[in-house]
């Protein structure tokens, strides 16, 4: 966190009435805060599981949904229950939501009997019920500027709009998935971009995620109504459902070519929350099956593979979502056509020395990389990073902090550190050489092979290194293994976009959008989202300082956004933590799972020496909760049935990725 002179702020906000919501909303959430956040009350009252939350505007009152299909609507800040009421609900609620505008008396629920209901608190009554969906019911949103409209995802893959303005008792399919991903994709969460309420984030099946125009899809289905020839086609026309331009995709770039492994390993990617920060900028992700993602709305790029300057004198850049003049992409990216290699040329720049209590934290993170301690290490040198953000050494030594962990994700992260650190320094061997085994280590076998021969030929002294040599011999046995399946995959398209089977077939407007997704900015590592569908992510504090995330493992976990690393661990739930709810202005966090109860949690009094709901081995938690994603799906049905897994022991711990060969000295220490 950074400094700030509270006093000064103290003195402004006594002296002018104005600054005093500035003042609140700047401190309501603070490291120190957030390290003295614990357990302040439990509020009981439902008999089944408590499946989501949702405050009011102000804050000032909490409603809660749970499998015993009743809501209820809570004062928090005294604790007390204020209404409960059988929403009519035949099926467990998964989704609660105070209506805009309406004075807090109106809410809306979504089910899993496939309805969404309407009620009315004050008399307690149900006004209205859908029952368009012909599947589970998992989310609605609702839009501060659209008071009496809001919208549903359930898992018949379908995206309704609903306007209680209308008479009719029906609502509209906004997006239908099914005509772009095939029958069998289901929508799991959505919501609107508070800043622009015509934008809709959607997750469903799979590790893309969608944001949606609504004006232009509504603009669009105007426009086909309105046209002459509108009820006219011949046999060759095709109706786009949706606009171009309509839609953008988002994606972890490492995700779709693992894809196969995942489903042959019955480990299921699902977006199950997704939501923005209060400025409209950024969306957060929480992917079952894998970690928590952070997407930047503006300043976006493109997935990676690699981006290597041809000679040591220059150095190509890695650009946000932007080409070069040119119009060749300056990175190499996931498209259909292979990979292109970046011309772009920028002179090298000179390597800046680090102040020296910077120098203090590299030599820190230095020695717990020596200490085989690979998760401090990662969180020393991100915390210099963050203040260093142009020192390719920094780069250099997390990508290979992230090379020795192995947990998901961890070789994709090292790409990208290898490729930003050459791109500060186009001479580092050992990112050169990092960048050949990652991609590698990500079955890119052609693109690392290339890589390894460019390094070779720029550091000859190195080419017949022992490393050089292992990597050299992975490289060629896994080209002489896929030689023999070569031919079966001519003109199947990419491995990351092609369809299994007629009911999830993919249409070509969905491989295009595909292949324009863009790759995240941070990725938050240490929870275990595989068992429920409707874990959530959030995040905490008025500038979205943090990042809050439920847990297969009962526990939610607390990273700082910028430097992503991990500084609280929480006993949330007796089994699991599904829902995390900050207040809009306080301190103050709801949570529910399992257990048939919503906790509140604020920081405790400096005088409270105890508490005994915080996990003080975090790195234990974290390696477990990898270990957990990446175990067979039986074990982790038994683990949670109370039986003890003998398979699932420390040794897993670096999660699915292979392990690297011998590396020999050109990476094996830190810079």
């Amino acid at each position: 966190m950074a400094k700030a002179n509270i006093t000064r702020d103290i003195i402004h906000r006594q002296i002018k009435e104005r600054g005093a919501l500035g003042f609140e909303r700047h401190y309501h959430v603070t490291d120190p805060f957030i390290r003295r956040l614990g357990l302040e009350a439990e509020l009981q009252g439902h008999s089944g599981c408590v499946n989501c939350l949702e405050w009011n505007e102000k804050g000032d009152l909490l409603a809660s949904g749970s499998d015993d299909q009743h809501t209820i609507v809570w004062d928090p800040l005294h604790h007390k229950k204020l209404l409960s009421m059988h929403t009519g609900h035949t099926a467990n609620i998964f989704s609660v939501k105070f209506l805009p505008h309406s004075g807090d008396r109106i809410l809306i629920t979504g089910a899993a009997d496939s309805k969404v209901h309407v009620h009315d608190l004050t008399v307690k009554e149900t006004v209205h019920m859908f029952g368009d969906h012909t599947n589970r019911v998992k989310r609605i949103a609702t839009a501060p500027m659209w008071p009496n409209t809001f919208w549903s995802a359930a898992e018949d893959g379908l995206i309704r709009q609903y306007d209680l303005r209308e008479s009719s008792k029906r609502s509209e399919v906004l997006i239908d998935l099914t005509e772009y991903c095939g029958q069998l994709v289901e929508a799991k969460c959505l919501t609107v971009n508070p800043q622009d309420n015509n934008c809709l984030a959607v997750g469903a099946s799979g590790p893309f995620v969608r944001l949606y125009d609504i004006r232009m899809i509504h603009n669009h289905r105007k426009s086909m109504k309105q046209s002459p020839s509108a009820g006219v086609h011949t046999f060759c026309d095709r109706q786009k459902p949706l606009p171009d331009g309509a839609a953008q995709y988002y994606v972890a770039g490492h995700l779709p070519v693992k894809l196969p492994d995942y489903n042959n390993r019955l480990r299921v990617l699902v977006a199950t929350y997704v939501t923005f920060s209060p400025d409209g900028t950024e969306l957060l992700v929480n992917m079952g099956g894998e970690q928590v993602y952070l997407f930047d709305l503006t300043y976006k790029q493109r997935p990676y593979t690699f981006l290597l300057p041809k000679k040591c004198h220059t150095s190509g850049e890695v650009q946000n979502g932007k080409t070069s003049t040119n119009g060749v992409s300056n990175g190499i990216h996931l498209h259909s056509n292979g990979f292109r290699l970046a011309e772009g040329r920028a002179p090298a720049s000179p390597q800046v020395e680090l102040p020296p209590y910077l120098e203090r934290i590299k030599q820190q993170a230095n020695e717990a990389f020596a200490c085989q301690l690979w998760t401090q290490a990662i969180q020393l040198y991100s915390k210099a990073v963050q203040k260093a953000p142009n020192n390719a050494m920094l780069y250099g030594n997390r990508a290979a902090a992230y090379m020795k962990r192995k947990w998901d994700g961890d070789h994709y992260d090292a790409l990208r550190d290898c490729l930003k650190a050459i791109s500060l320094n186009p001479c580092h061997l050992k990112a050169h050489f990092r960048l050949a085994r990652c991609l590698f280590e990500l079955k890119y076998v052609a693109e690392a092979l290339e890589c390894l021969d460019d390094f070779k030929g720029k550091f000859p002294e190195q080419a017949h290194s022992s490393a050089c040599d292992a990597l050299d011999r992975d490289i060629n046995a896994a080209l002489f293994s896929k030689s023999d399946n070569a031919e079966d995959k001519k003109g199947g398209g990419p491995i990351r976009l092609r369809a299994t089977g007629r009911k999830d077939s993919i249409s070509e407007d969905e491989m295009v959008l595909r292949e324009r997704s863009y790759d995240y900015k941070f990725r938050y590592c240490g929870h275990c989202n595989t068992t429920t569908d409707i874990k959530e992510a959030n995040f905490f504090g008025s500038n979205a300082q943090y990042i809050v995330s439920g847990s297969d493992d009962g526990s939610f976990f607390i990273w700082e956004k910028e430097t992503t690393n991990l500084v609280r661990v929480l006993q949330g739930d007796e089994s699991i933590v599904n829902c995390l709810q900050p207040h809009p202005s306080y301190c103050f966090l709801a949570t529910s799972g399992i257990d048939p109860v919503v906790r509140l949690w604020n920081p405790r009094p400096e005088s409270e020496t105890l508490n005994g709901r915080v996990v003080l081995d975090m790195e234990g938690a974290s390696q477990a909760n990898q270990r957990r994603m990446n175990a067979d799906p039986l074990e982790v049905m038994l683990l949670n049935m109370g039986y003890r897994i003998t398979g699932l022991t420390s040794a897993g711990a670096a999660g699915s990725d292979d392990e690297d060969s011998s590396e020999g000295q050109v990476q094996c220490r830190p810079s």
